[in-house]
């Protein structure tokens, strides 16, 4: 094996050393994560979003239709029909009202009315009439109680939240709960609901301040998936730069010192020779006059022989001069 294949060798070597196994794990999995799960996750947002929007335009396009052609026996909204207008008939139960507790809306904190709604046909189903402002140190404001004579009220379905992990409270009159959670509210007030609820629109029976429709804006989600999706890929990108850098600056330092190594050969071979005839000569007989002679060696080659391309001439300038003025 060559001396030229044993550096090739050396060089791969480097690559085995704990700093470039770990960066090359690093790479790995962050372009792994980067396509399986952060830009998939931003893409299904998105999607999430699209499809939100679509549901609400197309509920808004849309007359009202009655509460069972949007939600099944169980009171959940079927597939695809969240943010469905629907009207039910039936009344108020005024007495089980339920606070949802310090929801932020339009910038600020509010409470926000749960009244449970019992149709004509025995069913009862949550409705969320809308929100109030908190009042000082978060106090719960005057709420206008329900209506309780049969009425007509139009909402959307609105699928219900998980359980908050914080327990409800009773405080200044109201239980209060921190989630739109209907099964905990059916067991709050000891009333069987449907799984989802309904959001009481603008200008209805019981409404407070209606719940503000969310903006039909997409975000930056895709642009976000995107990005993960481009960095997953740059990330082996820039690991391969990084090791033909480094490959590139190991053979640079190699080259270099292979030159440097011919140069000082040449030079010792020079020395070496000008030595040798400088003792032939010292041992050789003498000339007669008029016989031509070897011209000795000059100062700058010797200079050279002993210190290779190393050691500058300090004096080459000085002797330009002189030889311009003569």
């Amino acid at each position: 094996m060559t001396a030229a294949t044993d550096k090739r060798q050396s060089w791969w070597r480097e690559f085995l050393r704990p700093n470039w196994v770990l960066l090359a794990l690093f790479v790995v999995v962050f372009s792994y994560f980067a396509f399986t799960v952060l830009a998939p996750w931003q893409l299904g947002k998105d999607d999430q979003i699209v499809a939100r929007n679509q549901q609400i335009e197309a509920a808004y396009d849309a007359d009202p239709v009655p509460i069972y052609s949007a939600v099944d026996d169980r009171g959940a909204a079927k597939d695809g029909k969240e943010w469905t207008r629907v009207t039910l008939t039936g009344h108020y139960l005024a007495d089980k009202e339920v606070l949802l507790r310090l929801r932020p809306v339009d910038s600020g904190p509010a409470y926000q009315s749960l009244v449970p709604f019992q149709t004509d046909d025995g069913s009862t189903f949550l409705v969320n009439r809308g929100w109030l402002p908190a009042g000082e140190a978060n106090a719960v404001p005057d709420i206008p109680r329900a209506p309780q004579e049969t009425t007509t009220i139009e909402g959307l379905v609105r699928k219900g939240e998980p359980k908050h992990e914080s327990a409800p409270i009773d405080r200044e009159g109201y239980t209060q709960v921190y989630s739109m959670n209907p099964e905990q509210v059916s067991e709050l007030t000891d009333t069987k609901l449907g799984a989802d609820y309904i959001q009481l629109s603008a200008d209805k029976p019981g409404v407070l301040h209606p719940i503000p429709i969310p903006q039909l804006d997409r975000g930056n989600h895709l642009s976000y998936g995107y990005q993960w999706i481009a960095f997953g890929i740059m990330a082996p990108l820039g690991f391969g730069y990084l090791a033909w850098s480094e490959v590139r600056q190991r053979r640079s330092s190699t080259a270099t010192r292979s030159a440097t190594a011919r140069d000082y050969a040449v030079s010792a071979d020079t020395a070496s020779g000008d030595a040798a005839s400088s003792d032939a000569a010292s041992h050789a007989p003498e000339t007669t006059p008029g016989a031509p002679q070897r011209a000795a060696a000059s100062p700058a080659r010797r200079r050279h022989a002993r210190y290779g391309g190393a050691k500058p001439d300090h004096y080459a300038k000085l002797r330009a001069q002189r030889n311009e003025r003569f």
